[in-house]
């Protein structure tokens, strides 16, 4: 037999073909331990995306608000000086007022018979005086032809003195009766608008009851509250006053007073703002607002308030390694919140970027990639 024949077993399959199955055999068994090793490999995440914000940093300016009403700086709450019963009233709520312009009149009949009297007082005072002035010379001149004694000329000369005295006090209590008579009349002393008047005619009132309170317009302020945090910045801000019903328009303001001691119920402190050239048109009452303005030495950055978040109490952003592609968690200060961003005092530096949505998904030290850069 030669070298190249086939030798059957004793099944009757041929040798040559049994060796050729198991070495396919081994070749797939081969090819599958090789995929398992394979897939033993560790996994290597993808980054993932993100969107930033970079930090700008500039000269901060506190800005803030706070709401009251316009009303006059001199309020003058104005009486009579004398007792009586109102028998007229000239004004209204509302009437603007002039100086000198009388307001109201009390019944003067009491007065002016008081003056009456006074006058009769002084006129015999006068003529008991003239009386007394005339036995005081004639007894001078008799004292000295040493026709009377010394003690006659002392006694009409104490009693022109005495007559001289009642005079001189009848004239005070004259004087006194002119001025009760004219305090019937109840005169304005400044020019401006009435904005109080609780009495009516027939009304008796008493001596320095108000009757009528007049507010000048020559000089307007926005009074507001301030809170007591805010107390010791506010005093040094830079300040506008804008109206309520006329919003476009502004007005600048100074501070001008800060009450001592905070209102026991809210707890805050009213500041009165002197309006700088206020608009005639400027009616007393009206909603003022007061925009207060702080312009900082120290830089400080906007971010988006999305981009902040807490971290066991502590306000902290996710900063972005841009050279290794991963996550830092940083600590930050908070120096503001606003409507749509977060005040960064101090923190980070200009030019970082950090993780501006999506804070509370991300883990620190995973790879990121950023897609996109908010402004």
């Amino acid at each position: 037999m030669s070298a190249t024949s086939v030798f059957r077993f004793s099944n009757g399959q041929p040798r040559l073909a049994r060796t050729a199955f198991r070495a396919g055999a081994l070749l797939v068994l081969s090819a599958g331990l090789s995929g398992c090793k394979s897939e033993g490999a560790p996994y290597v995440a993808a980054p993932q995306p993100v969107r930033a914000a970079t930090v700008v940093l500039s000269a901060s300016t506190d800005t803030r608000s706070y709401t009251g009403t316009v009303k006059p700086r001199y309020e003058s709450d104005l009486g009579f000086r004398v007792a009586g019963k109102i028998v007229a009233r000239f004004v209204n709520i509302g009437d603007a007022v002039t100086p000198g312009m009388t307001l109201a009149r009390l019944d003067a009949t009491d007065y002016r018979l008081s003056l009456e009297s006074a006058e009769a007082e002084l006129k015999a005072a006068q003529s008991n005086l003239k009386q007394a002035d005339s036995d005081e010379a004639r007894y001078a001149a008799l004292n000295k032809k040493t026709w009377v004694s010394d003690a006659s000329y002392d006694q009409k000369k104490a009693a022109a003195d005495e007559a001289r005295g009642r005079a001189e006090r009848a004239e005070r209590s004259l004087a006194l009766a002119n001025n009760q008579l004219a305090y019937t009349d109840l005169v304005a002393t400044e020019g401006g608008i009435i904005t109080a008047l609780p009495v009516e005619v027939g009304q008796v009132v008493s001596a320095g009851q108000m009757i009528a309170r007049v507010a000048r317009l020559d000089e307007l302020e926005a009074v507001v509250a301030i809170p007591e945090s805010r107390i010791d910045g506010d005093p040094n801000a830079t300040a506008t006053v804008t109206l309520w019903a006329d919003a476009d328009r502004v007005y600048d303001a100074k501070l001008r007073e800060i009450s001592p001691q905070a209102d026991p119920a809210t707890r805050t402190y009213q500041a009165r703002y002197s309006l700088v050239k206020p608009n005639a048109t400027i009616a007393l009452g009206k909603t003022a607002t007061v925009h207060l303005s702080n312009r900082s030495n120290s830089l400080r950055a906007a971010l988006p308030l999305a981009a902040v978040f807490k971290d066991q109490g502590q306000a902290s952003v996710w900063l972005i390694d841009e050279a290794h592609g991963r996550l830092i968690k940083t600590g930050v200060e908070v120096s503001a919140w606003t409507e749509t961003s977060a005040i960064i005092a101090s923190g980070l530096s200009a030019g970082q970027k950090v993780v501006a949505a999506g804070v509370h998904k991300l883990d620190a030290g995973i790879p990121v990639r950023i897609v996109e850069v908010a402004p």
